[in-house]
């Protein structure tokens, strides 16, 4: 009983229904990705790269034929991760030209060079392959001290568009009042005493209504574009480099 209740607590971390609603603190950020990531899933075929994969969360919602997984080499990683090849960080353990599609989700802010980054992701996707890459911009540090940068609409395009991606789709995510509700409930689990029982009572009793309250003040108030969670591009690569 106790596995079974670890997995639908791990499943709604990343694919929230109702349940999610009213145990998971990131509820209104996690379920917009998702919802993104369903949308233009149906373009990700073929041999896919997840590129800094861990669980593999999102596999599900694409065509892919065959799905590969990478992750940099360290121990959490091996003890945690569903991926199925490790990397220096450097340069990935794959031929040129060799992907249909890539996914990367979530993980660009943690890339300190990211023009290295789009360099491999552009060399083993093969001339017209499709990337998925999603990436946060109003988000507090993560992961620290591997938390480097947080990107504008702008600023994401550009980078792509230098290393021989053009774009095909963006998407802003939560461009209402749930951004300033998701800020709020991931203070109060940051600042919550770091005991998971405690954390989980309090996202019940408390970031749980506040979550509800996000989700009928989002219907209600404008919506502002230029203040939204996450950037989620669809590109294709145009250019070798």
């Amino acid at each position: 009983m106790i596995s079974s209740l670890k997995t639908v607590i791990r499943k709604e971390q990343f694919e929230p229904g109702i349940i999610g609603l009213v145990i998971n603190p990131f509820y209104i950020a996690r379920k917009a990705l998702l919802e993104s990531i369903k949308e233009l899933g149906d373009n990700i075929s073929g041999k896919t790269l997840d590129v800094g994969c861990g669980t593999k969360p999102y596999e599900k919602y694409f065509k892919s034929s065959e799905y590969i997984g990478l992750e940099i080499e360290t121990t959490v990683h091996r003890e945690v991760s569903k991926a199925d090849f490790f990397y220096d960080g450097t340069k990935f353990p794959f031929n040129n030209n060799e992907f249909d599609s890539i996914v990367t989700n979530q993980v660009f802010e943690h890339v300190f060079n990211p023009d290295s980054f789009l360099n491999e992701i552009n060399r083993v996707l093969k001339k017209n392959g499709i990337l998925l890459l999603t990436v946060p911009f109003v988000w507090d540090e993560h992961e620290q001290p591997y938390d480097f940068a947080r990107y504008s609409s702008f600023g994401i395009k550009s980078v792509l568009e230098k290393n021989g991606f053009e774009i095909i789709a963006h998407r802003k995510t939560v461009t209402n009042f749930g951004v300033i509700i998701q800020l709020i409930n991931g203070y109060i689990y940051k600042m919550t005493v770091r005991n998971s029982l405690i954390r989980q009572i309090v996202t019940v009793l408390v970031m749980f209504p506040l979550s509800i309250l996000g989700i009928i003040l989002s219907k209600i108030l404008p919506s502002n574009k230029d203040l939204y969670l996450d950037n989620i591009i669809l590109a294709k690569k145009v250019n070798d480099l």
